[in-house]
């Protein structure tokens, strides 16, 4: 099953995910990283993320860009994580040299396309940041865009779609279809 996550930060989407995507385990189990650290915070949240897997069988894929490469260094047949779509557009659309590149979500977008029509079994994760009235700077406001952009299409294409609030799912596409998984949740 294909399964987008989405939900505030830090609110315990990557372990909800972990579990679903640890029950839904069809063979090799990988867990697909996409966030490069910028500082202590960034090393202090990759720590926590691994000490909260280790034992679960994951082996742990780098892939801060080009994230269809995942097609070509995995096990199609297995089962994935992919956490995070907000790191993996950072990481795509600024760029080193203070640079950016406009076309990050379109790119992503076909890419992540490809990897969701590869693998049958992934859970996808991504944060809800642009649903807020604050005014933002131009750049900003085109990264929640496209991050916007990217998590429709992923939604669009996932068999269910879930909002993790407070450590709680909400499901909003998907239920009969996820009820047998999450039944299987421990």
């Amino acid at each position: 099953m294909r399964i987008f996550i989405s939900g505030g930060c830090k609110n315990g989407k990557s372990h909800y995910a972990q579990r679903l995507a640890k029950i839904q385990q069809t063979g090799a189990l990988y867990y697909i990283a996409t966030m490069q650290p910028a500082d202590g915070e960034d090393d202090e949240r990759i720590a926590r993320h691994r000490r909260e897997r280790s034992g679960w069988g994951f082996t742990t894929v780098e892939q801060p860009a080009g994230i269809d490469a995942v097609l070509q260094k995995c096990d199609c047949g297995g089962s994935f994580l992919l956490d995070s779509l907000t790191a993996l557009l950072a990481n795509e659309m600024f760029l080193p040299g203070m640079r950016v590149n406009e076309q990050a979500a379109e790119k992503i977008t076909g890419e992540l396309l490809r990897v969701l029509n590869g693998i049958e079994n992934i859970v996808v994760v991504s944060d809800y940041i642009y649903s807020d009235a604050a005014i933002f700077d131009p750049l900003t406001k085109k990264y929640r865009k496209s991050l916007a952009h990217i998590d429709r299409t992923a939604a669009g294409v996932c068999d269910a779609v879930l909002e993790i609030a407070y450590g709680r799912a909400i499901i909003h596409k998907g239920g009969g279809a996820f009820d047998a998984l999450y039944k299987k949740m421990p």
